[in-house]
């Protein structure tokens, strides 16, 4: 892979912690950044002030990757303002949680389509999109090795994310495009921690041999390799950034 300068990176989720924190460390590596939110745009446009501190461009875009529609209008507002698009960063997600004897499909639903049905619709866009040397990285969930109660939807999500990160990479024969993917463990997120109290925490840092949870940047350190020079012979793979957790 070439240098980053001028290379651009679009990173989707970048209003949550991991989204945030990894279009931060990318910035740093001298990528020129889009980034997404679905909702208020105010962390996105605090995260595009930063990246323009370290003399990179940024922009940010309301993307909901669930509809086709957004993420075209993703790719071609970077495009247009950028002029090419080298590393998609896919970590726009959702986790409700819910036992599957309640039955709710809408939840179900909709979980899928955020982050399943939106990892497809990034990926095909990431396909077209992208050029010789290009990187596509997804983010997954270590939580599928432990199969805990109430995370039904959400595994079934990612184990599909996974599933389709092996096949594209396949599809990318012959293009010198990688496609990976980045599963993190129990990390210190609002969207980790909302709902769990101290002592829930506390189990969850224990599972990890190095006691503690991650932090986004743990996680954007592994997005950072793959994306980068050293991450080029990586391909189809499943990081799991998470301390030993599983």
């Amino acid at each position: 892979m070439a240098e980053t300068s001028n290379r651009v990176a679009i990173v989707t989720g970048a209003s949550g912690g991991i989204g945030g924190a990894i279009a931060a460390r990318l910035a740093r590596d001298g990528f020129d950044i889009a980034v997404t939110y679905s909702g208020h745009s105010a962390a996105a446009d605090a995260l595009v002030s930063d990246v323009k501190k370290l003399e990179r461009r940024a922009i940010a875009i309301k993307t909901d990757v669930a509809k086709s529609d957004d993420v075209a209008r993703l790719f071609a507002a970077t495009h247009e303002t950028f002029g090419r698009v080298d590393v998609v960063v896919n970590s726009a997600g959702i986790m409700p949680l819910g036992p599957i004897a309640a039955g709710d499909v809408e939840t179900f639903d909709r979980v899928i389509a955020t982050n399943l049905r939106g990892s497809y619709l990034m990926f095909s866009a990431a396909a077209n999109a992208l050029g010789n040397g290009g990187r596509i990285i997804a983010i997954s969930s270590s939580v599928l090795a432990k199969s805990f109660p109430n995370y039904g939807a959400y595994i079934a999500s990612k184990s599909g994310v996974e599933g389709l990160v092996r096949v594209l990479a396949n599809e990318m024969r012959g293009r010198g495009i990688t496609v990976n993917c980045v599963a993190p463990g129990p990390t210190g997120t609002d969207l980790f921690l909302k709902g769990k109290n101290e002592q829930q925490i506390k189990a969850l840092a224990d599972l990890s041999p190095l006691e503690r949870l991650g932090t986004p940047e743990d996680i954007a350190g592994a997005v950072s390799f793959l994306a980068g020079p050293d991450g080029a012979w990586i391909n189809g793979q499943i990081l799991r950034a998470n301390g030993g957790f599983a």
